[in-house]
Protein backbone atom coordinates (compact mmCIF):
# COMPACT_ATOMS: atom_id res chain seq x y z
CA UNK A 1 0.00 0.00 0.00
CA UNK A 2 2.90 2.36 0.71
CA UNK A 3 4.20 1.96 -2.84
CA UNK A 4 0.88 3.15 -4.25
CA UNK A 5 1.11 6.40 -2.31
CA UNK A 6 4.72 6.87 -3.39
CA UNK A 7 3.74 6.22 -7.02
CA UNK A 8 0.85 8.72 -6.80
CA UNK A 9 3.15 11.30 -5.23
CA UNK A 10 5.77 10.83 -7.96
CA UNK A 11 3.11 11.10 -10.66
CA UNK A 12 1.84 14.39 -9.22
CA UNK A 13 5.39 15.66 -8.84
CA UNK A 14 6.14 14.76 -12.45
CA UNK A 15 3.02 16.58 -13.62
CA UNK A 16 3.92 19.82 -11.83
CA UNK A 17 7.53 19.70 -12.98
CA UNK A 18 6.36 19.12 -16.57
CA UNK A 19 3.95 22.06 -16.40
CA UNK A 20 6.65 24.28 -14.98
CA UNK A 21 9.12 23.33 -17.71
CA UNK A 22 6.52 23.83 -20.43
CA UNK A 23 5.82 27.39 -19.24
CA UNK A 24 9.45 28.21 -18.43
CA UNK A 25 10.26 29.79 -21.81
CA UNK A 26 7.06 31.81 -22.17
CA UNK A 27 5.72 33.20 -18.90
CA UNK A 28 2.31 34.82 -18.69
CA UNK A 29 2.42 38.40 -19.95
CA UNK A 30 -0.26 39.77 -17.62
CA UNK A 31 1.45 40.13 -14.29
CA UNK A 32 -0.11 41.42 -11.13
CA UNK A 33 2.96 43.58 -10.47
CA UNK A 34 2.07 47.26 -10.20
CA UNK A 35 4.47 50.12 -10.70
CA UNK A 36 3.91 52.88 -8.16
CA UNK A 37 5.07 56.47 -8.54
CA UNK A 38 5.35 59.39 -6.19
CA UNK A 39 3.59 62.63 -7.12
CA UNK A 40 6.86 64.32 -8.10
CA UNK A 41 7.55 61.48 -10.61
CA UNK A 42 4.17 61.48 -12.35
CA UNK A 43 5.03 64.19 -14.85
CA UNK A 44 7.80 62.06 -16.37
CA UNK A 45 5.41 59.24 -17.23
CA UNK A 46 2.20 61.16 -17.95
CA UNK A 47 3.89 63.77 -20.15
CA UNK A 48 2.46 66.76 -18.33
CA UNK A 49 4.28 69.51 -16.47
CA UNK A 50 4.58 69.40 -12.68
CA UNK A 51 2.11 72.28 -12.36
CA UNK A 52 -0.42 70.52 -14.61
CA UNK A 53 -0.14 67.37 -12.49
CA UNK A 54 -0.73 69.35 -9.30
CA UNK A 55 -3.76 71.10 -10.84
CA UNK A 56 -5.14 67.76 -12.05
CA UNK A 57 -4.79 66.17 -8.63
CA UNK A 58 -6.41 69.18 -6.94
CA UNK A 59 -9.30 69.16 -9.42
CA UNK A 60 -9.81 65.38 -9.13
CA UNK A 61 -9.03 64.24 -5.57
CA UNK A 62 -10.48 60.80 -6.40
CA UNK A 63 -7.53 59.90 -8.61
CA UNK A 64 -6.30 56.32 -8.03
CA UNK A 65 -3.71 56.36 -5.27
CA UNK A 66 -2.39 54.39 -2.35
CA UNK A 67 -1.37 55.99 0.93
CA UNK A 68 1.24 54.08 2.94
CA UNK A 69 2.84 55.46 6.09
CA UNK A 70 1.79 58.99 5.17
CA UNK A 71 3.28 58.77 1.66
CA UNK A 72 1.05 58.89 -1.41
CA UNK A 73 1.81 56.59 -4.34
CA UNK A 74 0.05 56.42 -7.70
CA UNK A 75 -0.24 53.11 -9.61
CA UNK A 76 1.01 53.99 -13.09
CA UNK A 77 -1.20 51.79 -15.27
CA UNK A 78 -4.34 52.49 -13.24
CA UNK A 79 -3.59 56.22 -13.26
CA UNK A 80 -3.11 56.23 -17.04
CA UNK A 81 -6.41 54.40 -17.56
CA UNK A 82 -8.16 56.81 -15.20
CA UNK A 83 -6.65 59.81 -16.99
CA UNK A 84 -7.84 58.43 -20.32
CA UNK A 85 -11.43 58.15 -19.05
CA UNK A 86 -11.23 61.73 -17.74
CA UNK A 87 -10.07 62.96 -21.16
CA UNK A 88 -12.86 61.07 -22.94
CA UNK A 89 -15.52 62.48 -20.59
CA UNK A 90 -14.32 66.06 -21.11
CA UNK A 91 -14.58 65.93 -24.91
Amino acid sequence: MEFIWIAIGLAILGYFIGEGLRNFGNPKKDSSYHYFLKENELHYYINLSENEIQELLLKYPGAPKVILNGNTYYPLRQFQDWLHTIELNNK
